[in-house]
């Protein structure tokens, strides 16, 4: 898989770009791709979202990813994975992505889990703390065996934000961040590149 870094990129230009990511995947015209980038402040959901679950004052584009409603912004890491699951053969992709986060902040001294969903609960698919805290959100697209969307991982963001709303269709979910995670532990807050270098190892971008 080919490791592609970008900057900060507007949502408007990433959810347009990542369509011709997913059709040149699809026409084998590139290999599967993760994408590792940043969004300015926005607010993203899925069709399921509910109004009441969106803010007031940040900006909320409605997406066709799963998932419901969740933030991105500076000190946020986001990837994005263009991957054809043809090539691959059957597989979890959620929980591929999900294990693959768990490896990669584990190997940076981040103790994360992933947590089953209850029948008839919302959705659990992330990584959280061990003591149920969520630290990395995951929202999907299967198109013609192809997949886009992907993850945000909290490295050190404004947190407050996720006050405004409600977060994945968690009313009791605390969201938190590596950063906030190493201060409790009293070590320094992984740097953008330790998390990028991490999470592209443990998926095996290249």
């Amino acid at each position: 898989m080919q490791r592609v870094e970008l900057g900060e990129v507007e949502y408007d230009v990433a959810a347009k770009d990542m369509r011709g990511w997913v059709e040149e995947r699809i026409e084998g015209k590139a290999e599967d791709r993760l994408f590792l980038l940043s969004h300015p402040p926005v607010i993203t959901y899925g069709p399921r979202t509910s109004p009441e679950d969106l803010p007031a004052g940040t900006p909320a584009i409605a997406v066709d990813r799963g998932g419901f409603a969740t933030y991105h912004g500076p000190g946020q890491l986001v990837g994005y994975l263009v991957i054809d699951l043809k090539q691959r053969g059957p597989v979890d992709i959620v929980r591929w992505v999900e294990n693959g986060l768990i490896d990669a902040l584990g190997s940076l001294g981040f103790p994360l889990v992933r947590r089953d969903t209850p029948k008839g609960a919302s959705s659990l698919v992330g990584v959280w703390t061990e003591d149920g805290r969520k630290l990395c959100s995951i929202g999907m697209r299967i198109r013609r065996g192809v997949t886009s969307h992907g993850f945000s991982v909290n490295v050190d963001p404004d947190m407050t934000v996720f006050h405004t709303f409600t977060s994945c269709g968690l009313h009791d979910v605390t969201m938190t961040s590596l950063a906030e995670l190493a201060a409790e532990r009293g070590v320094p807050t992984p740097t953008d590149a330790d998390v990028r270098d991490a999470i592209a190892n443990s998926l095996g971008a290249r």
